[in-house]
């Protein structure tokens, strides 16, 4: 039986535990006696809060167990160059750079470059692009840098990203910068645990949702039937208990286990980002978590995104931004008070990451109470329905829960609920080809393959939504300007004119239960390559059959975005997919060779949502 969910200070989201541990600021050898910690530092070991920043050509880089404290818990970390994060690495745009790794550890271990564009040998995944780098090994990274922006870097080995093994990377353009501004600053918000990942890993394969701490309680269902009407409130929950599925099940992990940083340093810690009245600032944002999703705002401050996976954008204000594991972005703000919170809560609402901007050292704002939590829709679950809407009109569960035929519905087996049986028109969606003259516009019938009918797969979706203009769970209705994919646009458009020459389709699928996550039904080990001809022009599109949020990272080639009526909207190399969503995007195969394309959320991927494509 899982542990009684702690004792919460409402403004801060922590618990009481965690609070008194985080007042040591956290962070790497925190944990160490003073003089251990001054030896240290004297070696040039000691590196925590703000990363170094290595500029130049050619860079050395070595990888070690550092140890840490972060909770009042003694832990070790992976970290390069003693550092947590990594050391931020500052390129330029057009030159060669030459990157040497030295593994100190007991394990192999490998770096992928997130984002960048690159000869696939140098894209550090091992078993795919290369073995992996050999405890006591060197291995050296050499590419031509083919871009600029705000890019990251993360070990694609084990767990080792979860346990400290990320860094920023800052490419300055070849020509003039385009977003002007008086002051930079990187902020690389992540997530940390105190158990070992892998035995994080078998908890969630024993109970899907042994961290979820936000489930339904007598007195959320008091609650209800004060708004909703005893009827309305007990055929929602009969729906949800007999689909044996959770409304609050928005992440596998949650704050009863992870500590959330911004930069390396707990909240209590207060990373302070330092700014002079009247500049401009520039905020290159960073999701480097193994799980988190973050809703970041600056409560008295708009925040200007310009900058969205290494890519400008049209700027566009907001007051508030949602980003999963391995997305950035970039923001200028303009403060003008002495201090303001940056403000990053999880998406499930039991914790957060923040940091302060302020004009020294020390002041801090009001950190703000964490939203309620919001449960999934019906919206959520079964996509659009509105048949007769490529778009559709969602519902929420409120209201469709008092509707008879939806009881019905709650007890029906999922294959039948989500319409009919695919099973025989299903196809290998690696191989599949929309009719020619139908890729004007993305389809937007569901093709569900035969592997996604087994014990893998536990719901599919058949009117999968297609908005773009859906913040997301948690953000609807807020009263806050919420940025969502319909906004963003890269003014630029698409660096390949020709429109697609066939679709591919792949489905997000899972099964919470058993903790199983795949693609199309399979998990990777049972799976085989999705094929791209090389040099072609082909659309894929996401559809997502779970209801959690998936942030989808194809490597070697960018990821066009495009709108339901199949319009170019902006580049990326990160795509969430919310649930029961269905998104489409362009993909010029131009990148020789075997590349990986999985989920971000690090369990995800470990779990099996993870393909090798081959470009040949």
């Amino acid at each position: 039986m899982a542990p009684r969910n702690p004792l919460v200070f409402p403004s801060a989201g922590l618990s009481r535990r965690r609070f008194v541990q985080g007042l040591t600021a956290g962070g790497v050898l925190s944990g160490l006696s003073l003089p251990a910690m001054k030896a240290l530092a004297q070696a040039g070991q000691l590196s925590r809060g703000t990363a170094p920043v290595l500029r130049g050509n050619t860079f050395d880089l070595v990888i070690a167990e550092s140890p840490v404290n972060f909770t009042g818990q003694p832990g070790v970390a992976t970290t390069i160059n003693g550092s947590l994060p990594a050391p931020t690495l500052r390129w330029r745009e057009g030159e060669e750079v030459t990157i040497r790794v030295t593994n100190r550890l007991r394990e192999a271990t490998s770096i992928h470059w997130h984002g960048i564009i690159l000869p696939y040998q140098m894209d550090g995944v091992p078993g795919i692009s290369f073995p992996g780098i050999a405890p006591g090994a060197t291995f050296t990274y050499r590419f031509k840098v083919q871009q600029s922006g705000s890019y990251w870097y993360h070990s694609h080995s084990g767990f080792q990203e979860l346990t400290g093994m990320y860094g920023a990377i800052i490419i300055d353009p070849a020509g003039p910068q385009t977003i002007q501004a008086d002051r930079d600053h990187v902020l690389l918000f992540s997530d940390w645990t105190d158990e070992d990942p892998m035995r994080v890993f078998a908890k969630l394969k024993a109970q899907g949702n042994y961290y979820n701490y936000n489930q339904p309680t007598a007195i959320d269902f008091f609650r209800d039937v004060s708004r909703d009407g005893l009827q309305v409130s007990l055929a929602k929950r009969k729906m949800w208990n007999e689909m044996r599925m959770s409304p609050t099940d928005l992440a596998d992990l949650s704050a009863q286990t992870l500590t959330y940083l911004a930069n390396g340093v707990t909240p209590a810690g207060n990373w302070t980002a330092l700014f002079k009245a009247g500049e401009r600032v520039r905020l290159r944002m960073v999701n480097g978590a193994g799980n988190t999703f973050y809703d970041v705002r600056i409560p008295g401050l708009k925040l200007k995104v310009v900058h969205v996976d290494g890519v400008d954008i049209e700027p566009i204000t907001v007051d508030e931004f949602r980003f999963g594991p391995g997305e950035t972005i970039d923001v200028i703000v303009e403060p003008r008070d002495d201090a303001y919170t940056i403000f990053a809560q999880a998406m499930d609402r039991t914790g957060y990451a923040r940091a302060t901007l302020a004009v020294r050292e020390g002041l801090q704002a009001p950190v703000p109470a964490l939203d309620p939590v919001q449960w999934l829709t019906m919206a959520d679950m079964m996509g659009s329905m509105d048949h007769g809407s490529a778009e559709g009109e969602s519902m929420e569960m409120t209201a469709m829960a008092g509707m008879p035929e939806m009881t019905g519905m709650a007890g029906m087996d999922h294959s039948a609920m989500q319409g009919m049986n695919h099973g025989a028109m299903a196809l290998d969606h690696s191989k599949h080809a929309a009719a020619a003259g139908s890729l004007a516009i993305p389809s937007t019938l569901a093709r569900h393959a035969r592997t996604e009918y087994g014990a893998s797969t536990d719901m599919r979706v058949d009117m999968a939504r297609t908005n773009l203009d859906d913040p997301g769970i948690g953000l609807r209705n807020n009263g806050r300007r919420v940025l969502t994919l319909a906004d963003l646009h890269t003014p630029s458009g698409p660096m390949d004119s020709r429109g697609p020459e066939r679709e591919v389709e792949l489905h997000l699928t899972g099964n919470m239960e058993r903790y199983t996550w795949s693609l199309d039904g399979l998990e990777f080990g049972n799976s085989t390559p999705v094929h791209f001809r090389h040099n072609e022009r082909l659309r894929v599109i996401l559809h997502n059959d779970t209801m959690m949020t998936h942030p989808m990272h194809l490597h070697g080639m960018w990821s066009e975005l495009e709108s339901p009526d199949g319009k170019f909207l902006a580049r990326r190399h990160t795509l969430p997919v919310q649930p029961a969503q269905r998104i489409s995007f362009l993909v010029t195969a131009d990148a020789l060779g075997r590349w990986a394309w999985h989920c971000h959320l690090m369990f995800h991927m470990d779990a099996g949502m993870f393909r090798e494509v081959v470009v040949s």
